[in-house]
């Protein structure tokens, strides 16, 4: 329960647990005490002062006085510093930082503690690696690094540090439990990964029963976190609750560490409370007036929002950045790719399948151009059912990827194959609207005109043939495959249904791929065809049947 005075008068507010009633019962007794159905909270005028210390006194609520007469701080925000020494970074392709990643990494250089804050698709995970590798480079020991990531996206941070840097990452598995520090002692690894509900596994030796943990001091972490000398905490808005065990062990790891990098594109998802935790975790509290001068000047006791604006000038001035696309528009390609690479939920299932698939194809022979003619329909099917099982894998992946999109409030197009695939997306997401085989023509219409008219409308669900050609959704710029065609010129077809005329944002186009699966291998194969799909029309057949020998050949060998 906590009391709040006001200038003008307190607001009560009651927690929704065993003691709800009796507290609601001694409020109602106030004299002109009256309930607002809006903010959910009791109004009392200040002339009941001694009937509010008495309150506080009987419930043991906690009690914060709001000071609106206190001038606002804010300034004008710096802008971000240009990077001084180059960071030799070692992508294959020869890709390097943008214009304004550079100046991401220098302010996080800069900073040390840091959250970076950019909109989703701007690259903070190249940034935050830039950062810690910098670092690395100016003579710190930031080695070994610990990321701390949702499970979805650990395969994708072990890649990108190995792609972009010489550094090797390794992601925390049960059998290393014990013995994972070995592997960087040995020279194995300089980067761990973890999801976050492993960490209670690999970094806690003890935590007090259920019921009596008062603070997170009293979770005993193994000695093994000292070891740790960075961490990087990738979708940190999940430690917003600092209730959950979660966000109290992230606070314990990255407690005296010299560089904390937090990662979100939604830093506040319900009020200035979701913040604190966060800055807890960077140790920037004091910054804020610590706990109780954060609470009460930016949050009202922790229930609302007060001094927005002085929020964000001292975020920026001591321990945060974001851009928008808007703002970078000019250092982006009119349209971007990336691929997360998925360990799918089917494995047992899919391996059983592809063992299947080789098998058949050891059986058939297929060697004579003729039979394999006649078997291509056959093993189109079979590869198809090896795709279904992919793309059911990865659809727990898919699902957070498409809240974190639509809950920042971007809108998104999503393409599938398989309507089982349509309808799993609809139970989690019923207010999303589709254009499928199954819609007829005024269905479809409407889902269109909903997705470009109604800003209620984040998500449509696109069956790649229905949707791939002959529709305008320039209403996103957001267009990601769970499922994708054969051919690149149809991939294309799809992704401009949002790059088109009318489209005033540069386009993200997102492709999940199953690890170790068939989508790779397609994938690559798409890639590399490219320039002949561009330079070829109306062959889309003869892509198609070149692309099946090939992932056929592929399964042979």
């Amino acid at each position: 329960m906590q009391i709040v005075e006001y200038d003008t008068e307190y607001r009560v507010h009651i927690d929704f647990n065993r003691l709800r009633r009796r507290n609601n019962a001694a409020v109602k007794k106030i004299p002109y005490a009256k309930y607002d159905r809006n903010e959910k909270c009791w109004r009392i005028p200040l002339n009941q002062r001694i009937n509010m210390i008495k309150l506080q006194h009987y419930t043991n609520a906690k009690y914060f006085k709001i000071n609106d007469t206190d001038p606002e701080e804010f300034e004008n925000i710096p802008e971000l510093p240009n990077l001084k020494n180059e960071i030799p970074l070692s992508h294959p392709e020869g890709f390097g930082f943008r214009p304004y990643q550079e100046q991401g990494v220098a302010r996080g250089l800069q900073l040390k503690k840091l959250m970076n804050g950019d909109e989703q698709g701007l690259g903070k995970t190249l940034q935050s690696i830039g950062t810690i590798y910098g670092a690395h480079l100016n003579g710190e020991k930031v080695f070994p690094c610990l990321v701390i990531c949702p499970a979805s996206t650990k395969i994708n941070w072990k890649r990108e540090w190995e792609m972009w840097t010489d550094r090797k990452a390794m992601v925390l598995e049960s059998k290393s439990k014990d013995t994972w520090q070995r592997f960087y002692e040995l020279g194995m690894a300089d980067v761990f990964i973890v999801n976050y509900e492993s960490l209670k596994k690999y970094f806690v030796k003890y935590m007090p029963p259920k019921g009596q943990m008062r603070k997170s001091s009293d979770i005993l972490m193994d000695d093994r976190v000292n070891l740790l000398k960075s961490v990087i905490v990738d979708e940190s808005h999940r430690c917003k609750d600092t209730k959950t065990q979660q966000a109290k062990f992230v606070l314990n790891i990255c407690k005296d560490k010299e560089r904390v990098i937090l990662l979100t594109g939604t830093p506040v998802v319900n009020k200035p409370i979701d913040l604190f935790p966060q800055l807890a975790i960077m140790n920037r509290l004091h910054h804020f007036g610590g706990k109780k001068g954060y609470l009460e000047r930016y949050c009202e006791g922790g229930r609302g929002a007060a001094n927005l604006k002085e929020l964000n000038f001292l975020l920026n001035k001591f321990c945060f950045f974001r851009r928008e696309k808007k703002d970078v528009a000019k250092d982006l390609p009119e349209k971007q790719r990336q691929t997360i690479l998925c360990d799918i939920t089917t494995r047992q299932r899919y391996n059983r399948a592809r063992d299947e698939f080789v098998e058949y194809l050891k059986e058939q022979g297929a060697d004579d151009a003729e039979i394999a003619k006649k078997l291509r329909g056959e093993i189109m099917v079979k590869m198809a059912e090896l795709k279904k099982l992919s793309a059911y894998g990865k659809l727990n992946e898919a699902k957070e990827f498409i809240k974190e999109v639509t809950e920042s409030g971007e809108k998104l197009i999503v393409f599938v194959i398989h309507h089982v695939i349509v309808d799993e997306l609809l139970k989690e997401f019923p207010n999303a609207v589709t254009v499928t085989g199954r819609d007829d023509v005024d269905d479809k219409q409407r889902s269109i005109d909903s997705f470009q008219k109604d800003p209620n409308t984040k998500l449509i669900i696109c069956n790649i043939k229905a949707a791939g050609v002959g529709i305008t959704l320039t209403a996103s710029s957001r267009v990601a495959f769970i499922e994708y065609p054969w051919t690149y010129a149809d991939c294309v077809q799809c992704e401009d249904r949002a790059h088109r005329i009318g489209q005033t944002n540069n386009v993200m186009c997102t492709y999940f791929l199953g690890h170790n699966t068939i989508d790779q291998q397609l994938y690559e194969m798409i890639q590399e065809k490219r320039h002949t799909g561009n330079t070829i029309t109306g062959a889309s057949d003869e892509m198609k049947m070149e692309m099946v020998s090939n992932v056929m050949d592929l399964f042979k060998k």
